[in-house]
Order: structure tokens, then C-alpha cells, then sequence
């Protein structure tokens, strides 16, 4: 049974009425944000940029949203447009369609031109993010041990000190990793019993650190701060409290770091124990399997 016409005009009027509501709800919450909650939402959530890889991930990330909403938009508006236009008037049946070719291939050629896209891309920034310039070696090394359930970091054949230092952590005392901003960092990433995973969010970059097989990457910190560090690969019972700080400092500061600890007597490389919490020399200063 149709409408009565005079159904429609309270109908417009509380339409527009919603419209309106709607409208002044989106104003509001936007009017509420501050400059920092419009940051956040340029970068699609993800934390500010902290080092020089960082930037391809945010690129790749804010792209992908943008192509994704125009295809909702798309979507959304032909939804609209359907519900609007081939509503039902009458108890007439709509005439069916079968094996629409043009639109079959469409729905079918769409989706693939859309990932063949997005993996292009994606392959680019990866290799962008992964590139080593072997006529440039980092100026700083570090060894990272990723172990149930802590991390131990080895800073490797310091000029300015003469030797190698160490720093460790336990799940119930987080390692702190220093790096000298502005200077770029090569990560050794190694692991003595299961596969855990280096990530640092703020760096919009982790990768998996394997038992077995060494990992490596490089990348140059671009501001001063303290930023946090996890485990992003479920890795046993204390997964959730392998957690570590990172440092980034002056090239003065981070030297100085280094000093403290071969003070302390961390001297030497420590390849890790079979389990941080009860690693030999965390609390001692003589790592297992170290040497000086």
C-alpha cells in the first residue's frame, strides 16, 4: 500500500531534522579537538614519526586509508543511491537480473587493480625501509638479544669507549636502550630460544627477532625523547612484561651512558642465559658467556 501524501512532509521535515542533529554533533566533536587530537588523526592513529624509516610506514598507512574511504564513499553513495532510487513503490516485483558480464568483470577487475596497488606500493617502502648501504656502515651498532622474557642490548666496539658494553633488564625491571639522535644505528637482532619480535612504535617499525638466523636493520633516530618498546610476537607465560625504554640523547649523553656502564663492570658481549630472570650477571655485572 502506497503512502498517503501527506505523510511526506512530516517525513521531509524529520529527515532534515536529523540531518541537522547530525550535523551539529560532527561540529561539536570536531570544535572539541585540539591540535594534538588533529595530528593524531592526520597520522590515522599511529604515533609521530621518530625516525628517518618512520616516514614510509606513515606514507603507506595514510594512503591505504585514503584509498580505502573512497572506495566506501563509492560503496556508501551506490548503497544510497540503490535504497533511493529502486525503492519499492508498489507490490509489483522488480525485474531480475542474472549474468550481468559488464558488471561481473567489473566487481571482479576492481578489487585486483586495488591490491595490485597497494602491494606495489608496499614492496617500495619496504625496501625502502630495509635498505643498507654497504659503502656506509652505521656509526653505531647495537646486538639485541630478545630472550624469555627481557631484552639485553650489547653496544658493540665503541671507539669512544675502546670496548664493548652491555645493559639487561628482567620482566620485573624493563632494559633501557640508549641511541644518539641524529646518527644512524645498525640492530643485530638475536634470540637464544623462541622467536620474539623488536618493536618500537614510536619508530612505526618491528621485526622479528629468530633463533638461529640473525636479523638486521638500520635506521637513524630524528628526535630526543623516551619512547616505549615491546615484544610483538606471543612468545611465552611473561609475553606481555617483555618491555624495554628506549633513550634517544644527545651524541654527549649517549656516551656517557656508555661510560656508566663499563663502570659498572658490563663489559664484554652477553649472549643471554636460558631464561632473563634467572640470567647470570644482570644483577652481578658478569653476563653469561661473556668476555672481556
Amino acid at each position: 500500500m502506497r503512502s498517503n501524501a501527506g505523510d511526506r512532509g512530516p517525513r521531509r521535515v524529520l529527515g532534515r531534522i536529523g540531518a541537522a542533529l547530525l550535523l551539529g554533533l560532527v561540529a561539536v566533536a570536531a570544535s572539541g579537538c585540539s591540535a594534538t587530537d588533529i595530528d593524531t588523526w592526520k597520522r590515522g592513529g599511529l604515533p609521530a614519526p621518530a625516525s628517518d624509516r618512520a616516514t614510509h610506514v606513515l606514507s603507506l598507512w595514510q594512503g591505504a586509508w585514503i584509498a580505502a574511504l573512497a572506495v566506501g564513499v563509492i560503496v556508501w553513495g551506490l548503497i544510497i543511491w540503490a535504497v533511493i532510487a529502486y525503492r519499492r513503490r508498489d507490490d509489483s516485483v522488480p525485474p531480475q537480473t542474472r549474468y550481468h558480464l559488464p558488471i561481473e568483470i567489473l566487481y571482479s577487475a576492481v578489487p585486483f587493480v586495488i591490491i595490485a596497488v597497494l602491494f606495489i606500493f608496499t614492496v617500495r617502502d619496504q625496501n625502502a625501509i630495509l635498505e643498507v648501504d654497504p659503502d656506509k656502515p652505521p656509526t653505531n651498532t647495537v646486538n639485541v638479544i630478545g630472550q624469555q622474557w627481557g631484552w639485553t642490548f650489547n653496544y658493540l666496539d665503541n671507539p669512544e669507549i675502546g670496548e664493548t658494553v652491555w645493559e639487561a633488564g628482567t620482566p620485573d625491571r624493563n632494559a633501557h636502550l640508549y641511541l644518539p639522535v641524529g646518527e644512524t644505528v645498525g640492530f643485530r637482532l638475536n634470540s637464544p630460544d623462541v622467536i620474539h619480535s623488536f618493536f618500537v612504535p614510536a619508530f612505526l617499525f618491528k621485526l622479528d627477532v629468530i633463533p638461529g638466523k640473525e636479523n638486521y636493520f638500520e635506521l637513524t633516530p630524528t628526535k630526543e625523547g623516551t619512547f616505549a618498546g615491546k615484544c610483538a610476537e606471543l612468545c611465552g607465560t611473561y609475553h606481555a612484561r617483555m618491555l624495554f625504554t628506549v633513550h634517544v640523547v644527545s651524541k654527549e649523553e649517549y656516551i656517557a651512558h656508555l661510560e656508566g656502564l663499563e663502570a659498572r663492570g658490563q663489559t664484554g658481549e652477553n649472549t643471554g642465559g636460558a631464561h632473563t630472570s634467572t640470567q647470570v650477571g644482570v644483577e652481578t655485572g658478569q653476563p653469561e658467556g661473556a668476555s672481556k
